[in-house]
């Protein structure tokens, strides 16, 4: 029991990061289980389709949990631990700037992309939809595509190491991995890289609406509280939009203007908006985050 509680205790006091992925990790333990259970029984290979997005619409429709399910499970060990070690390394990444709950909803809307445009490119193109038989698709490379290049439009010329080529743009890391999910549409995963290309232009959309001010992640993170909400058995109702103030794009009523006093302004904050600044500069500061810069540094003066 010492091994699950370890576990338990992990998973409850990890970032939203380390959630995700161990909520992936579970499901593919889980889903193996219960596949080699079934083989062991003769029961056939079965499971696993219950978790994957079919390309029919028919079987789509007695299955609407998959557009979730898929972009949780995966084929075989080597497949979710590269997509999880890729989703760490550029997930703190991604977390540098943004919140949490963000990351959650470019995950999510990520892997919703993709799935649209799989399920688009499959019931509206003349070459799949000659094939015998439906396509079902699965893995959480769309969502992470998605974290990967909303991060590089909203902070390009961040630079990370790579073996054998030193520190590279982090741009040219998201142009080269949408490059290949393109050159690979010929190959034998389309179905796959037609989803990757889904998450690719969900993170775009994220990173280019967050510069304006707006955060396209708000709805469904408001959906997610309100659900939240009324399993704890709390009331819930979702903050009137005031004005665009911070990356998350709003503020809510319920905090007054010149609420948060230089006091409030965290070292956690400070840190990312000086990071900010030394990658991208100080004009790419949000009115909110100059604001706390200055009330920092009154602080410290004081």
């Amino acid at each position: 029991m010492g091994f699950i509680d370890d576990i338990k205790r992990s998973y409850s006091q990890g970032s939203m990061l380390l959630k995700l992925i161990f909520i992936n990790i579970g499901v593919f333990v889980v889903l193996h289980v219960l596949v080699i259970g079934s083989l062991l029984m003769n029961a056939g290979n079965g499971i696993l389709q219950w978790v994957e997005l079919p390309s029919d619409l028919g079987l789509l429709l007695h299955r609407p949990w998959t557009l979730i399910t898929y972009m949780f499970a995966h084929y075989g060990f080597l497949h979710i631990l590269f997509n999880m070690l890729w989703f760490y390394w550029l997930g703190r990444i991604f977390m540098e700037y943004f919140s949490p709950k963000q990351l959650t909803g470019v995950y999510l809307l990520g892997g919703l992309g993709g799935a649209l445009l799989f399920l688009l490119a499959y019931n509206s193109l003349p070459y799949f939809r000659a094939l015998p038989e439906p396509a079902f698709l699965k893995g959480a490379s769309a969502s992470v595509i998605a974290i990967v290049v909303a991060t590089a439009v909203y902070a390009p010329d961040y630079r990370i190491g790579l073996l054998f080529l030193g520190e590279v743009p982090l741009k040219w890391v998201a142009l080269v991995t949408v490059a290949i999910a393109v050159l690979g549409l010929d190959a034998g995963n389309m179905g796959g890289n037609i989803a990757h290309i889904g998450g690719a232009l969900v993170g775009a959309w994220f990173g280019l609406r967050i510069k304006q001010g707006r955060d396209i992640t708000r709805p469904l993170n408001a959906a997610i509280d309100a659900v939240v909400g009324l399993f704890n058995g709390r009331s819930w109702k979702l903050p009137r939009r005031e004005k665009k103030s911070s990356a998350e794009g709003y503020q809510s009523q319920t905090e007054p203007r010149g609420a948060r006093p230089a006091e409030t302004v965290s070292e956690e904050e400070l840190d990312k908006i000086l990071g900010k600044i030394k990658v991208a500069g100080y004009d790419a500061l949000t009115d909110e985050e100059k604001d706390k810069l200055f009330k920092a540094s009154r602080r410290r003066t004081v």
